[in-house]
């Protein structure tokens, strides 16, 4: 089955740009924002998250997307934070947006993982435990909630691992692994695994 994918940029010219190479591809159906639905994955192009970037992820979210992959031109340390704490489950930086890297993208976040490029998952791991570090600790902030189980699991989402992976280094299986990071996502009412680890180095639980 094709999977739906609601493209929305900053501006025209990106908007049809990415489209015109998505449109061909047989993995993908382009759906215009009244076919919006749950099982919709959207694809936000900005020049960085700023104030309208985060206006589109904002009003595809509303219309039932909840999954979205990010194509930034540019993107600092802070830009990821907020992109982890907005829900957006990919990034694909612009200069490496070839249709097989966006279609690649979309096919991971569809499959409810996560999908960031390793050089921006370091520098967002080492973004929040900074701020965990500076700004947290000092203040006695740090808490904790987490089971054993919980911790291991998250742990190794930050490292990159899927849910094979982890479920084959914890010696689970992989339905457990779903399970536990479903329980820490409602439980801490957070979007996704990318924000999930981003909450929990920020509140110094792994």
């Amino acid at each position: 089955m094709r999977i739906p994918v609601h493209i929305a940029a900053t501006d025209p010219i990106s908007e049809a740009g990415v489209a015109a190479a998505l449109r061909p591809r047989p993995e993908l159906r382009l759906v215009d924002p009244t076919e919006v639905d749950e099982t919709t994955i959207g694809v936000v192009v900005a020049q960085r998250l700023d104030d309208s970037a985060m206006a589109a992820v904002r009003s595809a979210q509303r219309r039932g997307c909840v999954r979205i992959v990010l194509v930034p031109t540019e993107l600092d340390d802070a830009d990821l934070v907020s992109a982890a704490e907005a829900g957006i489950c990919g990034v694909v930086p612009r200069s490496e947006a070839t249709p097989e890297r966006l279609v690649r993208a979309i096919e991971i976040t569809e499959s409810g993982n996560g999908s960031l490029p390793p050089d921006l998952i370091g520098r967002l791991l080492n973004q929040v435990s900074r701020l965990h570090r500076q700004v947290l600790a000092p203040r006695g902030l740090s808490m904790t909630g987490l089971s054993d189980r919980e911790t291991s699991v998250l742990r190794l989402v930050a490292e990159g691992m899927d849910t094979h992976e982890i479920a084959g280094h914890l010696a689970y299986s992989e339905r457990t692994v779903k399970n536990v990071l479903h329980d820490i996502t409602s439980r801490l009412q957070l979007r996704n695994r990318s924000h999930a680890v981003a909450y929990a180095l920020r509140e110094g639980l792994i």
